[in-house]
């Protein structure tokens, strides 16, 4: 029995190996292409076209040129406002909007569930005139707080659909014990329903955070000025005059300067992603 059960694992490895090997191409494939965005921030744009990369040494004047005086640091601390003060506000709503759903009954439960439903299914690109309308009315436009207003606004369905199968899958015995020892409801949620919800939460916080940092349409148009433009609006800008300057080396130390946060931020919390992802899937 046991020489048979290894057959068949063995088996079950051999027909992974094609698999394995595209895995495993794709990954080269990735690490060749981010190496040499990397390699190229720190040459020149002779040494660029002439495929003699940091024959002259590290030029951390690249950098300089484009964090200082492109004014990447401005957008970079933007970038950074609108996408943690945004994360934050969603949870604090859609934590509490899923754990209700998901816990009570009442009348509208289906039907706010439907809602989210719809509006997960209406793209943001469809609404951006109305909203437009909207703050153009209030006189709100290139604001921060206009910014991070639509961000948590837009991203309610998706967070607050996410979290209800997170809460779905706790099990009711830990508010009835938090009942008896006289814990009010919204000491029960934040308390001890909440912290259960670590992995999904820690995900959902990750993702949303990545995508506000390169959200870039409407940071263009709720906040364009100088003062409130966000990063990925500010990098455009930066790679068109720099295109037409020939700064390509300056354009490659922009991109590497923008997309390092993300790329740092996922490698370390790739585990805690990966569990957060799963963990609806597995019953006990």
């Amino acid at each position: 029995m046991r020489q048979k059960s290894s057959v068949i694992k063995l088996k079950r490895q051999i027909g992974l190996i094609p698999g394995y090997i595209l895995l495993l191409a794709w990954c080269v494939l990735i690490f060749v292409m981010l190496g040499w965005i990397l390699v190229a921030s720190f040459s020149t744009t002779k040494e660029l076209f002439t495929d003699k990369l940091l024959a002259s040494g590290l030029h951390f004047e690249n950098y300089k040129k484009v964090v200082i005086t492109g004014r990447l640091y401005t957008a970079f601390l933007n970038s950074l406002l609108y996408s943690s003060v945004s994360v934050v506000f969603m949870i604090l709503i859609c934590a509490p909007a899923a754990y209700g759903l998901s816990r009570f009954n009442f009348k509208l439960k289906n039907t706010c569930q439907r809602l989210l439903v719809v509006g997960l299914g209406v793209p943001v690109v469809m609404v951006i005139m109305p909203l437009f309308s909207i703050i153009s009315i209030l006189h709100m436009g290139d604001s921060k707080f206009t910014l991070i207003l639509l961000y948590v606004v837009t991203s309610i369905p998706f967070c607050t659909f996410y979290l209800l199968p997170a809460f779905a899958d706790i099990s009711p015995a830990y508010e009835e014990a938090a009942a008896i020892d006289g814990c009010g409801p919204m000491r029960t949620f934040w308390k001890i329903i909440f912290p259960l919800t670590g992995s999904s939460v820690t995900t959902l916080v990750i993702f949303q955070f990545i995508g506000k940092w390169n959200e870039y349409f409407m940071a263009l148009i709720f906040a364009s000025g100088s003062k409130n433009m966000s990063l990925s609006v500010a990098l455009y800008q930066l790679i068109v005059a720099m295109t037409r300057e020939g700064g390509w080396t300056g354009m490659f130390a922009a991109v590497t300067f923008v997309s390092a946060p993300t790329i740092i931020l996922y490698v370390i919390l790739s585990k805690k992603i990966i569990g957060g992802v799963t963990a609806g899937g597995i019953k006990g």
